[in-house]
């Protein structure tokens, strides 16, 4: 029986998830954060109000299929016009998203339309059918330390130069993707992350029925950390500190592994602090070399080698 995955994330980081999983099963699910308000993104989603279809593509670019055809169309996808016109900027499959979804008058079968044009290894999902916004709790810029500041945006968040305490969604509760919830259920891995903490990772649990769905679920749940704190969102951040502000947001979360690059948390101390902080999660620690050599890039052969050992055991 062939395993299924689904790996909840955003932008980069999602990517190499899937680039990982992608060789373990073709039964994959992407499910995606849609609160991008930057470049081309941005640009679409406020111009047609619409779920901004960045991240959504470049998922879609990850699941591409290994024919000629596929990579061809996946090439296409990733494309973005050059020059100083209106279109400068913007990747084509950001237009042809936004223009199936016009036709469609649903983003879901726009996903799957041109899924089947790249004749997709899974599924690609959005976490909610409307477009978010993040909104977050930041000091440090002020001069006083202590005073707090709202700002609204996920590119505010991702380039704040103060610290991020705390995020939100807007609106408050969102309704999730009722296939993305069905999809968690029936599920024999769950991965999140890596990728920006705050504007990537933590919103998938601040959605409150694919939070339920993601305690519900029998599948094994893998939590995958950077290698690296992220300027603006996680500067200065531990591996310990990645785990506490995520349990702040969802106390009753929990994941059955943490996957840590061996090289970026140093034996003793530090990794007994983390090691506290996974178990308040439900969940062990399992170091491994994931990284690309001399980079702050997960290595899809590594990361997938990683995920391919939670996967259950073929029977029969």
């Amino acid at each position: 029986m062939t395993p299924s995955i689904v790996a909840l994330g955003g932008g980069h980081g999602l990517y190499a998830t899937l680039s990982a999983a992608r060789n373990l099963t073709s039964d994959i699910t992407a499910v995606v954060t849609v609160a991008d308000d930057g470049g081309s993104s941005g640009r679409l989603r406020s111009e047609l109000n619409l779920v901004p279809p960045g991240d959504l593509r470049m998922a879609l670019a990850a699941l591409a299929g290994d024919d000629a055809h596929a990579q061809l169309w996946r090439d296409v996808v990733q494309h973005r016009f050059r020059g100083t016109g209106a279109l400068a900027g913007h990747a084509v499959g950001n237009l042809i998203l936004a223009g199936l979804t016009e036709v469609f008058g649903d983003v879901i079968p726009a996903l799957d339309e041109l899924g089947r044009i790249l004749q997709l290894k899974g599924r690609v999902l959005p976490m909610a059918t409307i477009p978010l916004q993040i909104e977050a709790d930041v000091v440090g810029l002020e001069e006083d330390p202590r005073i707090s500041r709202i700002i609204r945006g996920q590119v505010a968040v991702a380039t704040t130069p103060g610290r991020v305490r705390r995020v939100r969604l807007l609106p408050g509760n969102p309704v999730a993707c009722t296939e993305a919830v069905e999809a968690i259920e029936r599920a024999d891995l769950v991965v999140l992350g890596p990728g920006s903490w705050f504007s990537s990772v933590i919103p998938h649990v601040l959605v409150p029925e694919q939070r339920e769905a993601l305690m519900a679920t029998k599948a094994r749940r893998a939590l995958v950390l950077n290698l690296g704190p992220q300027a603006g969102e996680t500067a200065g951040f531990s591996a310990e500190r990645h785990l506490h502000v995520l349990s702040q947001h969802a106390p009753s979360f929990r994941v059955d592994k943490v996957i840590v690059d061996g090289s970026t948390v140093l034996p003793g101390s530090e990794r007994a602090h983390l090691a506290r902080a996974a178990a308040q999660l439900g969940a062990e620690v399992r170091y491994a070399d994931v990284a690309v050599a001399g980079t702050n890039k997960h290595d899809t052969a590594k990361l997938g080698a990683v995920l391919g050992d939670l996967l259950p055991t073929p029977t029969g």
